[in-house]
Order: structure tokens, then sequence, then C-alpha cells
């Protein structure tokens, strides 16, 4: 069955940055548009960006756009999110999710805290 199992979470102060990461098993990776979302304390998930199956185009939430980067490498059936100049807003717990919309089967969970 679809594993995602996300790492790379932690406390960040404001401006800093974190590198997530998915590793995917139990489905064809490369076959599949991939996405993150995210949730933050009392909210509902927010879908932040995905990535075609290829890796050769990608989508962003406004809120992210010009901060995060997603990518991937299908060899090693990962998934990365490269967030830079974190505000405390983008604390959350981040998901990876297999398609492209960001409703699809999901991991645990990577907790993000951007704080001073």
């Amino acid at each position: 069955q679809v594993q995602l199992v996300e790492s790379g979470g932690g406390l960040v102060q404001p401006g800093g940055s974190l590198r997530l990461s998915c590793a995917a098993s139990g489905f064809t990776f490369s076959s599949y548009y991939m996405s993150w979302v995210r949730q933050a304390p009392g909210k509902g998930l927010e879908w932040v960006s995905h990535i075609s199956s290829g890796g050769v185009s990608s989508a962003y939430a406004d809120f992210v756009k010009g901060r995060f980067t997603i990518s991937r490498d299908n060899a090693k059936n990962t998934l990365y999110l490269q967030m830079n100049s974190l505000k405390p807003e983008d604390t959350a717990v981040y998901y990876c999710t297999k398609g492209a919309n960001g409703l699809g089967p999901r991991g645990q969970g990577t907790q993000v805290t951007v704080s001073s």
C-alpha cells in the first residue's frame, strides 16, 4: 500500500530555512504528481505546492511563491520541499500527498515551527 514518510521539520527562526523530505513506497512514484499540504494549529489543510511526475512543471500557493521550491528525485522515490525566508505563519504540520490536488493519501507529517 501507499507509504509516505516525511522528515526534516523542526524549530527555525523567522527568515531561516528548512528542507523537508518525503520517502515514498508502495506505488510507482515516478508516474504520479506529488503535492505538499500543511495544517496549522486549529486550521484546515492548505495545499502548498505540487510537481509533475517527471518534475518538469510545478505550482505553488501564493503564500509560498518565491520562498518555497518543490523538487523530486524519482531514482530515490523522494519528494522535497526547500523552504526559505520562513515566517511564523508557516508554522504547521507538513504532509506530502500522492496526486496533484493534495487530497490523496498522505504520511504522518513533519512539524515545522517558525519562532524566535
